[in-house]
């Protein structure tokens, strides 16, 4: 086959297209993701979109911000169904951009099902979730041959034994597999003893990744027994993607 050069032409849908943006570095998302936010219409966003993105679109391109920031600005789910639906019944091209991947830890399947319901046409255009690109360009992979056959990636935005929490965090501290834990700064030191309580290694590896993909990245090492005490120390703040496993230490 004949060597072709690649087109970025803008793509256009008649609906609603949900676009992962990766992990914040701009240059992380997928062409096909690029072709259809440089052909929209309109924008609805959230607060992890990298603004680089967001800069590059033509002037006419409505821009609407749903971002939700923990304990302060917070858009409903229901409310950004609603715009999404309004923009679509209008006859415009719709691009619903979100951080990292729509389908890890961020409700694209929700939204999907909502306009479904409703009618309206939808498509998926996956991104690189922030919970292996961000481990991986920080040099920690969640496997590694002879070392860890699995890994799982776990919201840590409820604490364990919340009745909220999905999570069976006994099995977890029991199995030898890497934890990957997304949302997770503020419950860290009570999910680290959680392990340990069930049976992990106080002593294991534990990388954080701050800020990851970003000029900003830091990367803290650690350990089980001392994770709540380094997001402490190093005053860790979100976003930050937690590895708990022996690929932290190599």
């Amino acid at each position: 086959m004949p060597d072709q050069a690649l087109c970025l032409h803008p793509t256009s849908f008649a609906g609603v297209t949900l676009v992962g943006a990766g992990p914040g570095d701009p240059d992380l998302i997928t062409i096909a993701g690029l072709k259809a936010l440089l052909g929209a219409d309109v924008v609805v966003t959230d607060r992890l979109v990298p603004h680089e993105l967001l800069a590059g679109l033509a002037p006419d391109v409505e821009l609407i911000d749903v971002a939700k920031f923990p304990r302060s600005r917070f858009t409903t789910q229901e409310d950004i169904n609603a715009v999404l639906l309004d923009r679509a019944r209008a006859g415009k091209r719709v691009v619903r951009l979100k951080g990292g991947d729509s389908y890890v830890f961020g409700r694209g399947f929700e939204e999907v099902l909502d306009l479904q319901q409703a009618g309206v046409p939808v498509r998926v255009i996956p991104g690189l979730s922030s919970s292996l690109s961000v481990p991986a360009l920080a040099g920690i992979p969640v496997t590694h041959r002879g070392v860890v056959h699995d890994f799982t990636v776990v919201s840590g935005h409820v604490p364990p034994r919340h009745p909220e929490s999905l999570v069976n965090w006994d099995a977890l501290a029991a199995s030898r597999g890497t934890i990957v834990l997304m949302m997770a700064v503020q419950n860290a030191g009570v999910i680290a003893q959680t392990l340990i309580d069930g049976g992990r290694d106080a002593g294991q590896s534990v990388g954080i990744v701050v800020d990851g993909s970003l000029a900003s990245e830091r990367v803290i090492r650690t350990t089980v027994g001392h994770l709540g005490e380094s997001i402490e120390t190093e005053k860790v703040r979100p976003p930050a993607i937690i590895v708990i496993g022996d690929v932290a230490g190599l």
